[in-house]
């Protein structure tokens, strides 16, 4: 006759079964987590078409050779209150141009994103107030000279400090 001690454990299928519940029950529970906070963190939106886009990269590539052979460059200043560009040709002339806007988009997220059209302070400089926001931005630059591009530049920028 076999007795058992009152104080012994005995591990039984019911254990087991909570421990694989467990075990299955935290791993679903961080990957929904983990979804959710990719869904509604990311735009997920690189392009609006992708067919339309890849039958416009060829003509994309040949209009950046061309930007990029004509020597046309920007130095972009960003500020918490202020966005300046200063545009010079090959020979460190100033350029002039017609319109010269800046796309400023956040690399996660879309619900920040702004375009501003700077106005001329002569000397090659185009500059606009603006409130930026602290952090991380991609700016996209255009400037348009008799309804052509002359110069299309996109860089990684942060913006550190507050807007006084």
């Amino acid at each position: 006759m076999t007795t058992r001690d009152a104080g012994s454990f005995t591990f039984t299928g019911w254990h087991m079964l909570g421990v694989i519940g467990l075990f299955f029950g935290t791993i679903i529970s961080v990957n929904f987590y983990m979804a959710y906070q990719a869904v509604h963190s990311w735009s997920g939106l690189v392009v609006e078409n992708t067919y339309v886009a890849s039958q416009q990269f060829n003509a994309k590539v040949n209009e950046a050779k061309q930007l990029n052979a004509s020597g046309i460059t920007d130095v972009l200043s960003v500020t918490p209150s202020k966005i300046e560009i200063l545009i010079t040709d090959a020979k460190g002339q100033p350029v002039f141009a017609d319109e010269v806007f800046a796309i400023f988009k956040r690399p996660v997220g879309d619900h920040q994103d702004f375009r501003e059209t700077l106005q001329p302070l002569g000397r090659g400089v185009y500059a606009v107030e603006r409130t930026v926001q602290a952090g991380h931005w991609i700016v996209d630059i255009s400037a348009l000279k008799d309804g052509s591009r002359i110069l299309h530049h996109s860089q990684r920028i942060a913006v550190m400090g507050e807007a006084r």
